[in-house]
């Protein structure tokens, strides 16, 4: 029996790094696709219900939360990914806060300026992933934060596996983050759910084939 259900869209979006996560934490799941359609038309009931009318939702048992960073944060606590202490928890409430600005100004550029800003995202893109470059280089752990993985690693293997979809040579500066990817995608069970047909069948954009 699923321990969580994650009601989305058909797409990585705002969720495949909570199925990074629970993957990673041998927890089952299961997905509830909505049509992106009718929720835009205003013809899905929980779209009414829904605090502030927003995608994602995850369930946990009878307990419903939306907005994804307090998603990932409840993840986070629930199975210890949330650093050793209070700095370390700081630390990585830092690191994630900095990965939702890459990632609005991934999703804007992706979503809306595909055809008209690719060089000049490309052109930034170094001086966007130079932060966490710095952040992994520090840590002798290979994570972000700590000694262990906590959940905003999660995130940023999400945002280097969609970057590198069409920007595969985006980490050759990087030494930091092309191991720490590795090292992610390695872990087992991890390893078992990106070779998965759930995941890699799952799509980045619902109409563009990239």
């Amino acid at each position: 029996m699923a321990q969580y259900t994650i009601t989305y869209f058909n797409l990585r979006g705002r969720t495949e790094t909570m199925r990074l996560l629970l993957a990673d934490q041998g927890c089952q799941w299961k997905d509830d696709f909505l049509s992106i359609q009718d929720w835009y038309a205003g013809k899905v009931e929980l779209k009414k219900t829904a605090v502030f009318g927003q995608l994602p939702m995850l369930a946990d048992g009878d307990f419903n939360l939306f907005q994804s960073n307090a998603i990932l944060r409840y993840l986070g606590r629930k199975h210890d990914l949330y650093g050793k202490n209070n700095k370390e928890a700081a630390l990585i409430d830092m690191a994630n806060d900095g990965l939702e600005d890459l990632r609005l100004k991934f999703y804007k550029f992706f979503f809306y300026e595909w055809e008209t800003s690719k060089e000049k995202y490309m052109e930034d893109l170094p001086n966007q992933l130079r932060p966490f470059e710095r952040l992994l280089s520090q840590n002798e752990s290979g994570f972000l934060v700590g000694s262990t993985v906590s959940f905003p690693d999660y995130n940023l293997l999400d945002l280097l596996q969609s970057h590198l979809i069409w920007a595969p040579d985006c980490l050759n500066i990087f030494p930091h983050l092309k191991a720490f990817k590795d090292t992610m995608e390695s872990r087992p069970k991890l390893k078992t759910y990106l070779q998965s047909d759930d995941h890699k069948n799952r799509l980045l954009h619902p109409t563009r084939k990239l």
